[in-house]
């Protein structure tokens, strides 16, 4: 399958796959932190401790599994609320939300209409987060960028970000990011796959070794 394909194709089950190979990387990570690294400051979020990223995920997650999508559900405001809520849990029981929420909403996103897969994408990127956070290896990185590049590139033409050519250090082929059918010439990126991921989530960047032309930042960023 081409990058091109991938624009075209849907795999519904390909944001259960994201999700199962984070479950099974950072649910161990995590059950190994002691009480303290939960209470650390993450860059990407700022605000939000290690602990309200967590939060956030589980609370996302349960909602898919749960079919709660109440009006304004997702904003910043309902973000907030659902980390305010599990306040007084302990970490144990965030972890274990998570954990389920990982297991069991892939299979609710797989019928959808494709309308949640950005989510799938996002916990994996939240994911990165924590592990950036802990400075343990393979944030925005690793197995799962199998899953997660197919998924992020089919999520930047459904919400028309503007055209982007790939050339990836770490990956085989070159990926198509974007609008592909849009009339402006596509930004060009050399460089590895998880400043690209960086890239087009608003996450902070290594000061060298990549090259992006084309394009700023914010205009690559799908959550921004």
């Amino acid at each position: 399958m081409t990058s091109a394909d991938l624009h075209e194709v849907r795999d519904p089950r390909l944001p259960g796959r994201l999700l199962a190979m984070e479950r099974d990387a950072l649910i161990p990570l995590l059950r190994a932190r002691p009480e303290a690294d939960f209470a650390l400051p993450t860059a990407a979020c700022p605000g939000w401790t290690v602990r309200d990223v967590l939060a956030h995920c589980s609370a996302a997650l349960t909602r898919v599994v749960e079919n709660r999508f109440e009006e304004g559900v997702f904003s910043p405001e309902c973000n907030e609320r659902d980390i305010a809520e599990r306040a007084e849990w302990t970490d144990g029981r965030v972890v274990d939300e998570l954990e389920r929420g990982m297991t069991e909403a892939g299979a609710v996103i797989a019928r959808s209409d494709g309308a949640l897969d950005g989510l799938a994408l996002g916990e994996w990127v939240h994911a990165g987060d924590v592990r950036e956070t802990f400075g343990a290896p393979g944030a925005y990185a690793g197995a799962a960028l199998s899953c997660a590049l197919p998924l992020l590139a089919r999520v930047t033409r459904i919400r028309r970000r503007l055209p982007l050519h790939a050339d990836l250090d770490d990956v085989d082929e070159p990926l198509r990011l974007g609008d592909v059918r849009a009339a402006r010439p596509p930004a060009r990126y050399i460089g590895d796959a998880a400043t690209l991921v960086r890239l087009c989530t608003g996450r902070p960047l290594p000061a060298s070794g990549y090259e992006l032309a084309g394009a700023e930042q914010a205009e690559l960023n799908i959550f921004g």
